[in-house]
């Protein structure tokens, strides 16, 4: 082994701490966005047998109608990671995620070095592929993409990507095998986006393979060359496409076009420069911006985007007619190649942060390789001045140190919801999503009163979005205004009337308010449209179960279990139907028994009947389980909760700050003790 070998992997090694470092603060980050319908209520993934069936059934992949898609290989790695996590650990999921991130940065070291060797030969080449590689892998912006995880979508297809290109490159003489197709086609059951590979693929053996310019392509001569390629490609082409018309055939989802087209892609000229400069200077970064179409084509954003465009044709055009700096000239056309999916198609955001991810791996090529040759060509002066080198390695760690720290932070950001949505609201102040989230955060822990503040900001943006109305119409009915409740959930329901959560929300204050048969028309038909609600099977189990619905409340018990078969309050509902006898009944006789007389069953107990809306009997049996168990904070807590609904206020705050005492982050009793405490001076 070289010494230069050695120090590459010394280097390696030193870089693989410091990323293990930079996201040390990130792998217990709860779950956000999009991770709600894909992980968090998604049954479907808490049963690693499912796995086969991810790849036929669309609807394993969200609870979402709208998401209804397959995307089974992510699916999949997030089964697994519930199974070594017994449930919603959020550790395993972030494991998981950066596990393959770190996979993707040790094949980027070797395209790199390939690119890099055959544009040119130096001592430094492998040292300047490791630089590109460690300003990729500590990038601040691809915080964005490592801490969302269900963006692990853009982290598995970009490592098949790459795997397949890397197999191309690194082994021509394996090419007739077509060994090279196998990780593109599994890429595509992950995201759409492998398609990219293509003309990746087509520009690298223009560049390196032939050797010739893009202007070359043009050139009649050259007609048989580009011929030759093309047919090259199609194959990964044929097969790509194949199973992308598969995965596409199977989608349920057809979300609709929800921008005009010119308009959109214009804009995505200046969204271009936005990522462009956030690779600098990645600062202000969003979970979720306020950006919008922009609609006069004499915007100067407008102008401004379309030069930038220009200018980086111009820049590919320059660069690929030299040899040395080709790698240039294909790391910018990785970098627009990878942002043409969604530039094209219309997509309702206009941009988000973590698709810079995957155009980045280019960009890094380019600037690297850019700065690099700029070294070169001063290498004599550098070899001959210490205080040179002092300079450029000063210069290499400051960014990668800023880079590291910008991680850092933003790891902090996406610790959980309300740190995340508070950072979107400051910096994105006209994003109405984000005031809704933000609020959510704030009605979770019974701060009604700047909820109700943050929805209102939000219906100005959003006046026909129908997640906003649902969460309205929970809170009005938290805070006792059941006319403005029934309003909401009602609007909810007119502007989006094919989605389950209007109606199985709506069916859950019904309940709550004790308007039971309507309750169940709303459960029913939020049944209808999502068969794998638990939400809406554990409302129905309920309703059926107080209005001796013995048959029906069987048949919903034994469709639960079918879902989750481990469900114990399922199982008691499948067996009150067989016994024509109420859970609640149930719940005593059990509790009568000497071996059964535990503070967990008591609290079980409790549960059952706050349920059912008895709350004297739901306290009764708090005290009982406080009686075995005297540092019970669940207890206190449910007791809280059912002085709450009693409106004994001061009884309430008594319980709620005992389970505090005992338990200081229970968020349930954070929740009802803000309740009480904001009730307590109406008395």
């Amino acid at each position: 082994m070289t010494k230069q070998n050695k120090n590459i992997i010394i280097l390696g090694l030193v870089l693989f701490v410091v990323l293990i470092a930079t996201y040390a603060n990130h792998f217990n980050n709860g779950f956000h966005f999009d991770d709600s319908h894909t992980i968090v209520d998604n049954v479907h993934i808490r049963n690693i047998k499912n796995i086969p069936a991810f790849f036929s059934d669309p609807k394993m992949f969200s609870t979402d109608k709208l998401h209804w898609g397959l995307r089974p290989i992510v699916s999949t790695t997030l089964a697994v990671d519930y199974w070594l996590g017994n449930g919603l650990n959020p550790f395993y999921f972030h494991l998981d995620t950066f596990i393959w991130y770190v996979l993707l940065c040790v094949l980027l070291f070797f395209i790199y070095k390939n690119l890099l060797n055959q544009a040119f030969q130096h001592p430094w080449v492998s040292y300047i592929a490791l630089i590109a590689v460690a300003w990729f892998a500590l990038h601040t912006a691809n915080a964005e993409t490592i801490n969302y995880i269900i963006s692990r979508s853009d982290v598995l297809s970009t490592f098949f990507i790459v795997s397949s290109f890397l197999i191309y490159v690194v082994f021509p003489h394996k090419r007739k095998w077509f060994l090279y197709a196998i990780p593109a086609v599994i890429g595509v059951f992950a995201k759409e986006t492998v398609l990219v590979l293509i003309i990746i693929l087509f520009f690298y053996i223009i560049l390196f393979e032939h050797k010739l310019s893009i202007i070359s392509i043009f050139k009649a001569k050259n007609f048989k060359i580009i011929l030759n390629t093309i047919l090259k490609v199609l194959p990964l082409l044929i097969v790509v496409m194949a199973t992308q018309v598969y995965t596409l055939s199977r989608a349920i989802a057809t979300p609709g076009i929800t921008n005009p087209i010119g308009y959109y892609i214009l804009t995505q000229s200046y969204v271009w420069v936005h990522y462009f400069i956030a690779f600098f200077l990645p600062m202000n970064l969003s979970a979720d911006t306020d950006w919008t179409v922009i609609q006069n084509i004499f915007d100067e954003r407008i102008i401004i985007g379309l030069i930038f465009v220009t200018l980086l044709v111009v820049a590919i055009f320059k660069t690929s007619a030299k040899n040395e700096t080709k790698p240039i000239a294909f790391g910018l056309i990785w970098f627009s190649a990878a942002l043409l999916p969604t530039s094209i198609a219309p997509f309702a955001e206009i941009t988000n942060d973590h698709r810079m991810f995957f155009p980045f791996i280019g960009l890094s090529l380019s600037v690297v390789t850019y700065l690099g040759l700029w070294l070169i060509k001063i290498e004599k002066q550098i070899t001959a001045n210490n205080k040179y080198q002092i300079l450029i390695v000063a210069g290499i760690l400051t960014v990668l140190a800023l880079n590291v720290y910008g991680v850092y932070q933003r790891n902090k950001i996406w610790k959980d919801e309300e740190s995340l949505w508070l950072d979107v609201t400051i910096k994105s102040p006209l994003n109405g999503r984000g005031l809704m989230n933000y609020g959510l955060t704030q009605m979770g822990k019974g701060n009604y009163a700047a909820a109700d503040t943050y929805f209102q900001k939000a219906s100005a943006s959003l006046p026909y979005y129908y997640t906003l109305y649902i969460n309205i119409g929970i809170l009005k009915g938290a805070t006792n205004k059941p006319q403005e409740a029934d309003e909401n959930f009602k609007k909810a329901i007119v502007y989006s009337p094919n989605t389950f959560d209007s109606y199985v929300f709506y069916a859950r204050y019904l309940k709550q308010v004790n308007r039971v048969t309507e309750a169940r028309l709303m459960a029913e038909k939020a049944l209808q449209i999502n068969p794998y609600s638990l939400m809406a099977l554990n409302i129905l189990m309920s309703v059926y179960n107080e209005q001796g619905l013995w048959d029906k409340l069987q048949q919903t018990a034994s469709q639960t279990l079918a879902i989750t078969p481990n469900d114990l309050e399922a199982q008691k509902y499948l067996e009150a139907g067989k016994k024509h006898v109420q859970v609640i009944e149930l719940s005593n006789q059990q509790v009568k028994k000497p071996s059964a007389r535990t503070a967990a069953d008591y609290l079980n107990l409790s549960l059952t009947y706050y349920n059912q809306q008895n709350y004297d009997k739901c306290i009764e049996a708090c005290k009982q389980a406080i009686k075995l168990k005297p540092d019970y904070a669940d207890a206190y807590s449910n007791m809280g909760a059912a002085y709450n609904m009693l409106k004994q206020w001061d009884k309430g705050f008594e319980a709620c700050t005992a389970a505090l005492k005992i338990d200081p982050d229970h968020k349930l009793a954070k929740g009802n003790l803000a309740w009480a405490k904001s009730q307590l001076p109406k008395k």
